[in-house]
């Protein structure tokens, strides 16, 4: 069977267990630590909808370097995990963070456009966090637009989290696609590249993060 050529035989495992517990006297002798190999950390990542008469963006960047070519790109979804439109958005050349900020402040206009008023922001960036709670390094050649998303949010019920990368591919696919645009592209139908993603989360599919 082909099962038994893949097998050690009874001396072959003998000689194999031998060694080992020589390997491991040598290293006791000599007063060797031994550091065993550490277990991942295993979390559950799940996407979560929002709460009825509301909606939840997603938003992620993408660069080719750091500064770089980069893109941002953002899904809305409704309380029944349904999308109401995404976007990818080229940005040029600009550092990570420059092109997190860009996808925030993306979504806060359209929001504003749409006179959408309950809003949920979800991103894989704790510094767009962060930036939202005190405003604080925010970019010079940012700061004009970034006052005026502060005036728009004013006026809504906006809340904004963090979630692991693992559970916003979604978002992290369409800003991806946004590399390749000339300009800003919004799709109301699942587009070809996010719909396992998509479907993953409008599921309620789990995935998991290892940490080691």
């Amino acid at each position: 069977m082909i099962l038994a050529s893949t097998s050690l035989s009874g001396n072959q495992t003998s000689k194999a267990s031998n060694n080992s517990i020589r390997d491991f006297t040598i290293l006791k002798a000599f007063k060797c630590d031994i550091h065993h190999p550490k277990a991942p950390d295993i979390k559950e990542v799940l996407w979560h909808p929002p709460l009825l008469h509301w909606l939840k963006c997603n938003i992620d960047r993408a660069s080719n370097g750091n500064p770089g070519n980069s893109a941002c790109g953002g899904i809305f979804r409704d309380h029944s995990s349904n999308a109401t439109l995404r976007f990818s958005e080229p940005l040029g050349i600009c550092t990570s963070y420059q092109a997190e900020l860009c996808g925030f402040m993306r979504v806060v206009e359209i929001i504003h456009e749409h006179n959408w008023n309950n809003i949920w922001i979800e991103t894989d960036s704790s510094l767009v966090v962060l930036a939202f709670k005190s405003s604080n390094q925010i970019p010079w050649n940012l700061s004009n637009r970034w006052n005026n998303v502060k005036v728009i949010l004013q006026g809504l019920n906006c809340i904004i989290s963090h979630i692991y990368r693992e559970g916003n591919q979604v978002a992290d696919s369409l800003a991806n696609h946004g590399l390749s645009l000339d300009s800003i592209h919004f799709w109301n139908d699942v587009p070809d590249f996010t719909k396992t993603s998509y479907f993953r989360n409008k599921d309620g599919l789990s995935n998991f993060r290892f940490s080691f």
